[in-house]
């Protein structure tokens, strides 16, 4: 792993970026959660740089309006990575993440702009499916009780008013899920990994097939795990996320 100097990040990155990497990989979140999804991920692996990305709307960006619509949210991220798109990079995206990183993707290309190497999208079905999401349906007090289960299964023990402060993001972020609607495919550019989780419990192998639609190249590739187990930073998946370069 190289090194170099550091420069100053925007409020869309937790880690400022530095220059002594090849490639960057920019990782987005999931419904609810910020950028401390990935906080048990390196800050590199091998020569590429782990960019995690900062939702507004929650953890050190709470006091920033909310983005309201995934296209809202695709439109104001392609800004601040375009200083950053100097160099060959990939995204990652999981679960409802995999929405506006699609989008963002479509931005860059109508902008003229670099595309990524690869679009990695983890336990989520395409756009055109993604009414499919099983919390779609769920009441507010099932969203609650999802939280708190989701945090307990973290290793800690929920608080009322952590999970208030939860679901004050997370109410937001699921409006935004369901207000989503791609009828037609439209293909990026760059080859698509889908990711699907052996032990999820929430998406199935058979609705990540969607995916096929949207690049000339997608693979669907199987990894051990559950649903949110990416965040553990499993080396089989960390050795996949270097694999487009």
């Amino acid at each position: 792993m190289t090194t170099g100097t550091t420069t100053a990040t925007s409020p869309w990155f937790v880690r400022p970026q530095t220059e002594g990497h090849a490639a960057r990989l920019f990782c987005l979140p999931f419904s609810g959660s910020g950028a401390s999804a990935f906080s048990a991920w390196p800050a590199a692996l091998d020569d590429v740089e782990v960019c995690p990305v900062q939702f507004p709307g929650r953890e050190n960006r709470l006091g920033h309006p909310h983005y309201g619509t995934y296209e809202n949210l695709a439109d104001s991220l392609v800004e601040p990575l375009e200083p950053l798109l100097d160099r060959p990079y990939a995204i990652f995206a999981h679960c409802a993440g995999a929405m506006p990183a699609y989008e963002t993707v479509l931005r860059l290309a109508e902008r003229g702009l670099p595309g990524p190497g690869a679009l990695f999208v983890s336990g989520q079905p395409a756009p055109h499916d993604a009414s499919r999401d099983r919390m779609l349906s769920m009441t507010e007090p099932e969203l609650r009780a999802e939280l708190e289960s989701f945090i307990r299964s973290r290793g800690i023990e929920p608080r009322p008013d952590m999970i208030d402060m939860g679901m004050y993001v997370l109410l937001r972020d699921h409006a935004a899920a369901g207000a989503y609607a791609r009828s037609e495919p439209v293909k990026v550019d760059c080859p698509i990994v889908v990711l699907h989780w052996r032990e999820d419990t929430d998406v199935s192998l058979e609705e990540l097939e969607g995916w096929r639609r949207y690049s000339d190249s997608v693979e669907i590739r199987v990894v051990e795990g559950g649903h949110y187990d990416f965040m553990d930073a499993p080396d089989e998946l960390l050795k996949l996320l270097t694999s487009w370069r």
